[in-house]
């Protein structure tokens, strides 16, 4: 019986990154494997001597990460990366302190699109939420500066050819607005860089603001300022993990009503203060 893991799992699983951050830097030769440099697509067995820039990484069994899920809303300005080489603000200097643990981003915006972020210490649950065969949602509300026809909605509802490839909205509909600056909300099902500014541009179109409202059938919570973070509940948590097809959770940390309200005033508090300050 083989029980030996793929290297990635295992440290995604130890909050070292995601699936695809943690192949990066295997890449680069910055992991190690009892003394010899990774490779990728190379498996590990429990107890393995396993070096981060030299750094031993602790490993923990399956059964002792506690999944946990918090929604972010994202302002425009920072960036999803945990240290910046230009010196912006990042999207993790605003999130819950964690021991023993780490934040994973599922999925990205960009500098300039604000909204929903969701971050999780399960590195499986990120890796499968990103993986475009399980065709999670993600909505945005886009501001387009521009006439916009019904010939352009077809279009993208049909499918243009983007530099990598194919791509259209499941779904598009108008939001309001009038003259050249109308909104829509779109729906798609994967998460190319830049890709809904890239579909709108192809057709000669300007994407004035860009935000992210949904992503599987979670919605960014109303009142949730941004730079503020909620913890989701026990039942929102297990409805992402039954999207991709995992287990359900038996147990997890208890969010209340009163939680949600206090954390949500915490929030506001926290906007203030950074709003005084600048």
């Amino acid at each position: 019986m083989d029980n030996t893991e793929k290297l990635q799992k295992v440290l995604a699983r130890a909050g070292v990154g995601s699936r695809r951050e943690v192949e990066a830097m295997i890449q680069a030769g910055r992991i190690r494997v009892n003394n010899q440099v990774a490779h990728l697509g190379e498996r590990v067995a429990a107890g393995a001597d396993i070096r981060v820039d030299g750094h031993r990484v602790k490993v923990p069994d399956a059964e002792e990460v506690p999944c946990r899920v918090i929604v972010y809303h994202k302002p425009e300005g920072e960036v999803v990366t945990r240290k910046d080489p230009e010196g912006r603000p990042t999207v993790y200097e605003k999130l819950p302190y964690l021991k023993n643990s780490r934040w994973i981003a599922i999925g990205r915006l960009d500098l300039n699109t604000s909204g929903l972020l969701l971050f999780t210490t399960d590195g499986e649950l990120a890796n499968r939420m990103m993986h475009p065969k399980y065709e999670i949602e993600r909505e945005y509300a886009v501001r387009v500066f521009g006439e916009v026809t019904e010939k352009h909605l077809q279009q993208l509802r049909k499918g243009i050819m983007l530099e990598d490839g194919p791509a259209s909205f499941k779904q598009i509909k108008r939001a309001g607005g009038e003259g050249m600056n109308q909104w829509f909300h779109v729906i798609l099902t994967e998460g190319r860089n830049r890709e809904v500014r890239r579909m709108w541009e192809a057709l000669g179109l300007t994407v004035s603001r860009l935000m992210r409202i949904r992503m599987g059938e979670q919605n960014l919570p109303k009142g949730l300022v941004q730079g503020g973070w909620l913890d989701l509940n026990l039942n929102e948590v297990n409805h992402l993990r039954g999207l991709v097809k995992l287990p359900k959770l038996e147990s997890a940390p208890v969010i209340s009503k009163e939680d949600r309200e206090r954390d949500m005033k915490r929030a506001r508090r926290a906007g203030r203060t950074r709003r005084a300050k600048n």
